[in-house]
């Protein structure tokens, strides 16, 4: 169920539990980049001006302007245990900052999970074993064991980068490629967009809490544009702390507002957990 609900919630939220050792951001950026990452503690007015002129453009370049999303997300998972699970179907369906809605097809189709979100709670059904949760929207944090909002899903199924901050502390570029290195009060977050249209390419997440050591990388690829919008349609996302969990997200249909319900009936003779 923990699996299956982690893509509902993540074939979107990131941070369930996770396997190996990992390296810290400041090895993240290795050690072959390191002359090109121009600390911003030298106060250049060249500097602090350009790294301004990027971090406005992507903040920018999020989407924003949209009222409801739909898509059809292929995806795949593979656990701590090494053993990649077979493909699942989530069908979703988003009204901007109000509902967040989920279905998941297991194998030959059936039906398995149908999710629920809003601003404040959660509502999971369990169409295989006839069981419902209704949750607090803390269930989110629960399972995350991070400060999950609404907004921050809604971001992460949207593309936009999460958990971003503006107390940059120094960045680097090349001929592809701009990355900003932040750190906020969870996270360091080195975040990498393209050098010509500042679409976003990788972000990668840290604890501050070395102790912790849970890492978090976001990879988006293949964009394509809809409706004015620039849509990355293949996410990979790799957490780890003290297990692994690797997921790929294919979006195979997607559009922006279409008009949309968000069917949630609950069978009577189901349990509640």
């Amino acid at each position: 169920m923990k699996y299956f609900f982690a893509i509902c919630v993540l074939a979107l939220v990131t941070f369930l539990t996770s396997c190996r050792s990992t390296k810290t951001i400041q090895t993240a950026i290795a050690k072959k980049d390191t002359a090109q990452v121009v600390p911003v503690v030298d106060h250049r007015a060249d500097s602090m001006r350009y790294i301004k002129e990027v971090w406005d453009t992507i903040r920018t370049n999020h989407i924003n302007d949209y009222q409801t999303f739909s898509a059809k997300i292929k995806v795949d998972f593979e656990g701590g245990d090494g053993k990649k699970n077979p493909p699942v179907n989530a069908f979703v369906r988003l009204k901007k900052d109000s509902v967040l809605w989920v279905n998941i097809s297991a194998v030959l189709g059936i039906d398995a999970f149908r999710v629920l979100i809003t601003p404040d709670s959660v509502k999971v059904i369990n169409k295989l074993n006839k069981t419902v949760q209704l949750r607090s929207v803390e269930y989110l944090q629960e399972v995350t064991k991070i400060p999950m909002k609404f907004s921050d899903l809604q971001n992460l199924l949207i593309g936009n980068p999460i958990f971003l901050d503006s107390n940059i502390n120094s960045y680097k570029k090349d001929d592809k490629s701009i990355s900003l290195m932040s750190i906020g009060v969870l996270f360091k977050h080195l975040l990498t967009v393209n050098k010509d249209d500042y679409t976003l390419q990788h972000s990668k997440l840290d604890d501050v809490d070395a102790i912790r050591a849970r890492t978090a990388y976001l990879s988006y690829s293949d964009y394509q544009v809809k409706n004015g919008v620039r849509f990355s349609t293949h996410r990979k996302i790799t957490v780890s702390e003290k297990s692994k969990l690797d997921i790929e997200m294919e979006f195979k249909q997607f559009d922006f507002n279409v008009d949309l319900n968000f069917p949630f009936n609950i069978p009577k003779n189901y349990k509640r957990k």
